[in-house]
């Protein structure tokens, strides 16, 4: 299928999915979101894609959040009937069957940063700079920013980022756990690439429950947590990818497996 507002290239296993908007500062219209689901949809049904990296086109941006014409259009009775939906569309990312790289090439901005804050790892450019500023436009952060923001840094830091919209650099954002890793700008999707090809050679159900039981970690209580962890070993002790996993280290071979 294609996209409007996205480009989906298919690298093997690999999903590489870049928002397409540069003329536009790669910043979001409910069009580009709505677009977006459907993408996440045909990737989630998608078995031959195991993990994917969501980057954004051009060299300047990664994404500059919501256009500036959509917000200057909406209102309360808009965000009462929908904002819920599109924070969905976020979550989407957060709970995908596939694990997400976001790979930050550039400025971003407000929902911009609420987006790439839904992914699973993130990988930024040095040339990245991040700002959360919905105060600064007379709103607070809607699209995830005040939940995950402050579960990724801690409450501190998320308001120091949020109170004051400040703007950091790609290496502040590293020393406060924003980003996992940053690399010169020409390697951002080279080193993505290697990271999401290492991830493809491991068996996939374990990959997808432990990115459940990682998630489960941040929102539920530890017994809940090792109760999903007896749950997910009890699944997975059966499967012939552990089988294989075990089988390949012995036969000292590379493993195939195929999600099952």
């Amino acid at each position: 299928m294609s996209y409007e507002n996205f480009i989906l290239e298919r690298k093997g296993q690999i999903a590489l999915v870049t928002l397409n908007r540069p003329e536009k500062g790669n910043s979001w219209t409910q069009e580009t979101y709505l677009e977006m689901e459907q993408l996440q949809t045909e990737l989630h049904k998608d078995d031959g894609i195991r993990a994917i990296i969501f980057t954004g086109a051009g060299n300047k941006f990664f994404c500059a959040g919501a256009d500036l014409m959509l917000l200057s259009e909406l209102n309360s009775h808009w965000i009462s009937l929908e904002l819920a939906h599109f924070q969905a569309i976020n979550t989407r990312w957060d709970r995908h069957l596939k694990p997400i790289i976001m790979a930050i090439n550039g400025i971003t901005v407000g929902s911009g940063l609420e987006l790439a804050l839904s992914g699973d790892i993130r990988i930024a450019s040095s040339e990245a700079t991040f700002s959360i500023n919905e105060v600064r436009l007379g709103l607070s952060p809607d699209m995830g920013g005040t939940q995950r923001l402050t579960r990724v840094v801690g409450p501190s830091q998320a308001k120091r980022l949020i109170l004051t919209a400040e703007t950091i650099d790609a290496q502040e954002a590293a020393r406060i756990g924003l980003v996992d890793r940053v690399v010169p700008a020409e390697d951002l999707i080279p080193e993505a690439l290697k990271m999401a090809e290492r991830i493809t050679q491991m068996p996939p159900l374990a990959v997808r429950l432990a990115k459940k039981a990682i998630n489960l970690a941040v929102d539920t209580p530890l017994e809940a947590g090792l109760m999903f962890e007896e749950i997910a070993s009890t699944f997975c002790i059966g499967t012939n990818d552990k089988k294989e996993a075990v089988q390949s280290i012995l036969d000292k071979r590379p493993a195939e497996f195929y999600g099952r």
